[in-house]
């Protein structure tokens, strides 16, 4: 999916069948959106992200009764999760503002809740969000060390996000029934969830489940950084702050958090204060940096999600579109459809473009250059 930032490939017009004249004449650019657009979108974007901010806070207030249950040593990285909030939703605003991305919003999130879609295929949407969101089969076609690495990292960054997002809004509160241990309770916006013994294998999962997320993250983000150091097709077109800098955050949030557990149980808490405050900052920074990097693919995913449906759903009723060339098929038609009508929104004039194969696309542009291009160089 591509980036709100990255402007969209603009191919030249494919050249029609072979005989047929091509157009020298190249379309008129796209013209980019006026100052009055620009400051429109802006203005729509930060309202969002205040008034997202404004009840990820009064959510906190009320989930800890009324900051009863808050705790104030945990107030930064509260503070980080309030901008992570606006800047979610003020680069989400952001995004969906754009005709491709509006279009991919609408038609995704529209077979996301559609109830026709439901009742046709009740077991595509679970079946999708499990293979697509949880599972993502589709890395594994590429590579499965990839898809392992990520996997890793995606299931470790949950576990992390589960524990410590309520942790840090006061609604996860542990205390102890005798005032020292081993007997623990779990509670959730004060009610009684859970209670157990620090002692035994629940006890050890409730108060080691973010070193066990730290030990799934660092492999995987340590491959995924190998790699970009290693492959020559990651390499040429990574960017330090875009590619590289979330790993190193990952790595440095995994092992600083790691070394507070080790610190405090073989170290008698040696370091624990410089480690404490290297954790924290670490971890204040990803989350504010989430919405303004790679990590943002995370929000975008669902709307994909729905895409993926919309498709399924078309694939079923046999709406199959063929090649004008070839007669290969496509795409479903409604999606060739919608990606007419984003070049159209784009102002691209490049419709015809999306009826032929990525094979034919290659075919028809060879026989252009050789026919109109490499003629005027004899």
């Amino acid at each position: 999916m591509p980036e709100p930032s990255e402007a969209p490939a603009v191919p030249p017009p494919p050249p029609g069948p072979p005989g047929a004249t091509v157009a020298t004449e190249t379309p008129p650019a796209p013209s980019p959106p006026g100052p009055g657009a620009r400051r429109s979108v802006t203005a729509r974007a930060t309202l969002a992200g205040a008034v997202v901010s404004l009840l990820l806070v009064a959510a906190i207030v009320l989930g800890s009764r009324l900051l009863r249950d808050f705790d104030s040593a945990l107030l930064p990285y509260a503070v980080a999760t309030v901008f992570l909030a606006f800047g979610v939703a003020y680069r989400y605003t952001v995004w969906v503002s754009a005709p491709g991305a509006r279009r991919l919003f609408r038609k995704g999130f529209g077979s996301f809740f559609s109830a026709d879609n439901f009742r046709r295929a009740p077991t595509a949407l679970p079946r999708m969000i499990a293979t697509y969101l949880g599972f993502q089969k589709f890395l594994g076609a590429r590579s499965r060390a990839r898809w392992i690495a990520h996997q890793l990292i995606f299931w470790g960054c949950i576990l992390a996000a589960l524990i410590t997002f309520p942790l840090t809004w006061g609604w996860f509160t542990f205390t102890s029934d005798s005032g020292s241990g081993p007997g623990y309770e779990m509670r959730i916006w004060g009610f009684k969830v859970l209670g157990f013994n620090a002692l035994n294998i629940v006890g050890w999962l409730m108060f080691h489940g973010l070193d066990i997320a730290a030990v799934l993250v660092i492999p995987g983000a340590c491959y995924f950084l190998w790699r970009r150091m290693k492959d020559r097709g990651a390499i040429t077109g990574q960017r330090f702050a875009y590619d590289l800098l979330p790993l190193i955050c990952l790595i440095v949030v995994s092992v600083t958090g790691l070394l507070l557990t080790f610190s405090s149980i073989f170290l008698h808490g040696g370091g624990y204060e410089f480690l404490a405050i290297l954790h924290m900052v670490s971890v204040v920074f990803t989350l504010i940096y989430i919405p303004f990097g790679k990590f943002f693919h995370i929000v975008q995913r669902p709307a994909a999600v729905g895409m993926q449906l919309f498709k399924y759903t078309a694939r079923q009723d046999e709406q199959v579109f063929a090649c004008k060339r070839c007669g290969e098929p496509i795409d479903t038609t409604p999606y060739v459809e919608n990606l007419r009508g984003t070049m159209q929104d784009l102002k691209l004039d490049y419709n015809a473009f999306v009826e032929y194969c990525p094979r034919c696309k290659r075919v028809l542009r060879g026989n252009a250059y050789l026919s109109h291009v490499k003629k005027g160089f004899k």
